[in-house]
């Protein structure tokens, strides 16, 4: 399957932006879906993820309150609409899913998207 990101660009801080990662996957049952973000010189990380039903989320303490993931199954999409946006959230983001009902915010992801890069700069 192959995970497909786009959305994202550069903003200035307070700015919103809307990440939209398309796959095939999301037609089929059982699969839970996450946003992961790596800035320069930095690990990859968790930002947020979402179970297969779409009725449970999580989220990174970094974002909560700003961010919030979604998904549209019949249109095989998930979204991270970010709001707000801060210059420390400027990163590559990327999309991943895998065969579970449930979501994590650890890299335990099947599928992998290409990365959209989101720089957020005055």
């Amino acid at each position: 399957f192959q995970l497909q990101a786009s959305g994202g660009g550069l903003v200035q801080p307070g700015s919103s932006l809307k990440l939209s990662c398309v796959a095939s996957v999301f037609t089929k049952d059982g699969y839970a879906a996450a946003w992961f973000r790596q800035a320069p010189g930095k690990v990859r990380e968790g930002v947020s993820c979402i179970s297969s039903s779409g009725a449970s989320t999580v989220y990174a303490d970094s974002v909560k309150g700003r961010f919030t993931i979604s998904r549209d199954d019949a249109g095989n999409t998930v979204y991270l609409q970010m709001n707000n946006l801060k210059p420390e959230d400027t990163a590559v983001y990327y999309c991943a899913a895998v065969d579970s009902a449930y979501c994590t915010l650890l890299p335990a992801y099947n599928y992998w998207g290409q990365g959209t890069l989101v720089t957020v700069s005055s």
